[in-house]
């Protein structure tokens, strides 16, 4: 699916669910109206490397989303937001992060070191859930890595570099390394605050995320200062102020950087 011009942005979809894929498309059609766009979709994935980067073989846009299939975002202003910083000099956006890592998963380096604000819809359960990780005083904080769940890279990001897919060849870790090797190439990464969304899962952490993780450790041990073929320890556990609502308006509502600001100080106030 495809404007007949040049698009500007390229939205890049991997799903085998038809009912979830018309969805997001939706979605993405709604956000980027007035825009020239283009949505690739692919239904045949190896792995999420594999597939990101078939679509960036076919993307002819200057800004690219790498989009999860399960999420939703709240704000009709998100094309321009993102507009605006990657004007600002950013390479690759995502919506959870941190600015130090020294293990396979974002939290890592513990929650002084995390970033961002994600709404969870997981299915099954009657409330929405906000989780609020860490809020700078600015719309979008540098980071070192971020959560694949939406990307959004500038086309100088992905001429630069494409997706592990020999390493990476499941669909874990693939968004930390990504987002890990720009950083050390000199690219900036960031997370964004000011933009609501809503995810309708909880990850999967089981045998296939253990092994890339390794994968990951071993990678990039020099940079992590880590030996790497040491044991790993267990995963730190996530952080987050979190806070219930019944309906997504109601958590749109709330969604300002004044609250979410003092919910990111009462989170880290909690784990000093």
């Amino acid at each position: 699916m495809s404007t007949t011009a040049t698009p500007s942005w390229s939205v890049i979809i991997c799903s085998i669910d038809a009912g979830k894929y018309a969805h997001i498309v939706q979605s993405y059609e709604r956000l980027l109206a007035g825009r020239r766009f283009e949505i690739i979709g692919i239904h045949d994935a190896r792995s999420l490397a594999e597939a990101y980067n078939r679509g960036i073989a076919r993307a002819r846009g200057d800004s690219l989303v790498f989009s999860h299939d399960d999420i939703l975002i709240l704000d009709d202003g998100f094309a321009g937001k993102i507009e605006q910083h990657l004007a600002k000099g950013f390479d690759l956006i995502g919506f959870a992060g941190a600015k130090a890592v020294s293990d396979g998963y974002w939290w890592s380096a513990g929650p002084a070191q995390q970033y961002g604000a994600v709404g969870h819809a997981p299915p099954g359960l009657p409330q929405l859930s906000l989780h609020v990780y860490g809020i700078d005083d600015v719309a979008i904080s540098p980071a070192q890595v971020i959560d694949g769940l939406c990307m959004v890279a500038a086309r100088r990001a992905v001429d630069t570099l494409q997706f592990d897919a020999e390493t990476f060849d499941h669909f874990h870790l693939y968004d930390l390394d990504y987002s890990f090797s720009l950083h050390q190439r000199g690219l900036r990464v960031g997370v964004v605050h000011d933009i609501p969304l809503l995810h309708m899962s909880v990850g999967s952490f089981g045998a296939h995320w253990q092994e890339h993780r390794q994968r990951f450790v071993r990678k990039h041990a020099a940079a992590l200062g880590r030996v790497a073929d040491a044991p790993l320890p267990e995963p730190l556990k996530l952080r987050a102020r979190v806070a219930l609502f019944d309906d997504a308006q109601s958590l749109r509502r709330f969604w300002t950087h004044a609250n979410l600001l003092r919910a990111g100080l009462a989170m880290r106030r909690m784990q000093r």
